[in-house]
């Protein structure tokens, strides 16, 4: 048998009922008109303050989610941590906010979390997006290599303060801080204002992490020029590996606005883009990955690498990521061999969970084989309890 095909140890913590409501919602998701109508049916309902936020909880959130608050997710974080030896990675998944209190108090949330990644083993990581701290309209702008004027000035030495404060306490507290990717129209602001923060505290090693999105076809080469600037500025690399998230959007606006599409040709394209980044990266010195997939064979080429460079399991700078409530087969195995495993564990209101969750499904749909591998895996362990 192989590691992922082992479903006693990639559903032990999941109860017989638990493991209904994941065959269930993975049934579900399978369909994907099913999906779009949900979809918009949620968001309308939503916006009308329909009182649907119960249904919601008890179903779709509670599979993805940890919890509203980051102290709803301590039960789960202690049971994966205790149970599977797998660590949490708290992400406050509220997405589209564009007001300064949003973002400072995005900034609050994010440095109460650093303090409880300091205090437990089970929390690895801290984590934010670039929009959480400053209006994506600016990002671009910045990206587009326009001039900002005066008003917009002053608000982006306000985004780079809120980087620098939690870079800066990051620092302080030996934690390290993952930066995600966002759509390619504003990245070059956040990769520019990252690498400068990872020449400013990745002095002695990783503990700012950027995000590399491989579905892009121009990010190896991105890689390759990072990696010869830190060679000649002395600083380490944090990357954080993905294929990414915002596929059908990036296509569409290319499309639309009439310039190539930054992303790969196809499924097999992005593949061997991302394999050929996480081979580069274990093959450099001064060099953290934490390798962001629900990819059964870039986690087998992971492993196979460490190996052949002597990486030990454990080794703090080879990290393995899932998203909580999928991909239990890798996560666990994974763990159970004694590598490094943290799931991302959206939290937040369920009103401002919702654009995440619903980019979730709709992933989950475009993604050919993911769904059918989960509910195969899942019938299987149905069938191993007798279900």
């Amino acid at each position: 048998m192989k590691l992922f095909d082992n479903t006693e140890v990639a559903f032990a913590l999941k109860s017989d009922s638990q493991l209904e409501r994941a065959y269930f919602l993975f049934r579900m998701i399978q369909n994907q008109p099913m999906v779009r109508i949900g979809s918009a049916v949620t968001n309308f309902a939503l916006k009308a303050h329909l009182p649907i936020e119960g249904l919601i909880r008890s179903t779709v959130f509670d599979h993805f989610c940890g919890g509203v608050t980051e102290d709803d997710c301590l039960p789960i974080i202690d049971n994966m941590y205790k149970n599977g030896n797998v660590h949490s990675v708290l992400d406050y998944s509220v997405e589209g906010k564009e007001e300064e209190e949003s973002f400072d108090a995005a900034l609050e949330k994010i440095l109460r979390i650093i303090n409880f990644c300091e205090e437990k083993q089970s929390i690895p990581y801290a984590v934010f997006k670039p929009t959480g701290f400053g209006r994506f309209a600016l990002y671009q702008k910045i990206s587009e290599g326009k001039t900002l004027d005066a008003d917009e000035q002053e608000e982006w030495d306000r985004v780079v303060a809120r980087f620098r404060k939690v870079c800066k306490v990051a620092h302080q507290k030996d934690v390290p801080l993952l930066i995600d990717g966002e759509e390619s129209w504003m990245q070059k602001a956040a990769d520019d204002l990252i690498e400068h923060l990872m020449e400013t505290y990745n002095k002695d090693k990783a503990i700012v992490f950027n995000t590399l999105q491989m579905y892009r076809h121009d990010r190896m080469d991105y890689l390759k020029d990072l990696h010869k600037r830190a060679t000649e500025k002395g600083f380490h690399i944090g990357m954080k590996v993905v294929r990414g998230a915002y596929m059908e959007k990036e296509r569409e606006r290319a499309l639309e606005k009439g310039y190539p599409s930054p992303i790969c040709k196809n499924k097999k394209a992005t593949d061997l883009n991302y394999d050929e980044a996480i081979t580069y990266m274990m093959e450099q010195p001064n060099v953290a990955l934490f390798v962001g997939t629900h990819n059964e064979e870039s986690s087998y080429l992971a492993m196979e690498l460490a190996k052949k460079r002597g990486v030990k399991e454990n080794d703090n700078r080879l990290w393995f990521g899932q998203l909580f409530g999928m991909s239990d087969h890798i996560s666990y195995n994974l763990a159970n061999e004694g590598y490094n495993v943290a799931k991302y564990l959206p939290f937040g209101p369920v009103r401002d969970v919702m654009p995440y969750l619903i980019r979730r499904a709709e992933e989950n749909t475009s993604v050919a084989g993911q769904t059918s591998r989960e509910l195969n895996l899942l019938k299987t362990e149905r069938k191993r309890r007798k279900l």
